[in-house]
């Protein structure tokens, strides 16, 4: 295996630790609208997050960074070409940050209200068009013979990439929900259990007929097994919870995520960008690559790096480890 080729697989980690973390806190910032009842228990939902939401967005920065090093033409097209729903995700991104902090640096309820409604907007958008792009880079765009992409927005939003956004959509929103129930207690936990067990099901039907979709189109023997996983596991974590094992069932719909991403990411291979014009203008791991070079000094760091960042997030985690309920929020006068 070259080295072009062991980026590719772990630039496919990266995206795949990216959702797996900040997939149950964009589920989480859902939940503040369609769970939570009052403001109290909003407060416990962003509690939930807030000492790791910031960690999981290194993920994504790391991502990015590693296309940009390792694949800079494939950096280069998939920003050029969705450059306007990728601003999107990075304003929603920006503004998400901002009402976390400041959410709570006044009093008055129309300052809170106003900043927990973009904390759900912000969440949601996201989740959804994170979908669209993956589906857009499976299925194919309009890249020339210059690298370079020639469609438009609207060439984006197609049947096949708008599914993908609505599974990663209820899937994220699943997984926050089986998150809220592993770190809550009370009345919120139980109703939390309850409204996951109704999106599992929502989330089974569309992520099956996506799959199978992408399968049937691009699919081989080894992303069918990868499929197989993720449904599995998927139909396993609404088992979990059902019978209230929060536990298991987060573990598995974090396999879910694993096995897809790990699903679309080998129906790419050796691509990392289909061109619908022609086959011959497909950009691939060797002609979108860095050089040798690159990719060597890349891949010491990244054996430095990348234990010390897992460390200090898991030690976050287990520092954080424990539930909370309304009963620790103090009310505010």
């Amino acid at each position: 295996m070259e080295l072009h080729d062991v980026w590719f697989v772990l630039i496919a980690v990266l995206w795949t630790g990216y959702f797996f973390l900040e997939g149950f806190d964009f589920g989480v910032g859902i939940l503040t609208k369609l769970l939570a009842r009052d403001r109290k228990e909003k407060r416990v939902l962003i509690n939930t997050i807030g000492p790791v939401w910031d960690g999981n967005e290194v993920w994504l920065l790391t991502a990015g960074g590693a296309t940009f090093a390792a694949f800079p033409e494939w950096y280069a097209t998939l920003f050029s070409g969705f450059y306007l729903p990728l601003l999107i995700i990075l304003v929603c991104l920006i503004v998400r940050g901002v009402a976390f902090e400041y959410r709570a640096k006044r009093p008055e309820e129309r300052w809170q209200r106003n900043w927990e409604e973009a904390i759900f907007w912000t969440s949601l958008i996201p989740a959804f068009l994170w979908g669209v792009a993956f589906g857009n880079i499976v299925r194919g765009v309009k890249i020339d013979a210059h690298k370079e992409y020639v469609g438009t927005f609207w060439d984006l939003l197609n049947g096949y990439s708008i599914l993908g956004g609505l599974v990663t959509l209820f899937l994220f929103t699943f997984h926050g929900s089986v998150f809220t129930s592993l770190k809550t207690v009370g009345e919120i936990r139980e109703r939390s259990r309850a409204l996951a067990l109704k999106l599992g099901l929502v989330t089974a039907v569309l992520a099956l007929s996506f799959l199978i979709w992408t399968q049937v189109s691009r699919g081989d023997t080894k992303s069918l097994v990868a499929m197989v996983i993720a449904v599995v596991a998927l139909v396993g974590a609404i088992g979990a919870i059902k019978v209230g094992r929060e536990g298991w069932s987060f573990a598995l719909s974090g396999i879910t995520i694993a096995a897809a991403v790990a699903m679309l990411f080998l129906t790419l291979f050796p691509n990392v960008m289909p061109s619908s014009l022609h086959e011959e203008w497909n950009l691939t791991v060797s002609n979108a690559s860095s050089s040798p070079y690159t990719l060597k000094i890349m891949t010491w760091c990244a054996g430095i790096a990348t234990p010390v960042v897992l460390l200090y997030q898991s030690w976050t985690y287990w520092v954080f480890r424990k539930r909370i309920g309304t009963q620790h929020i103090a009310d505010v006068h």
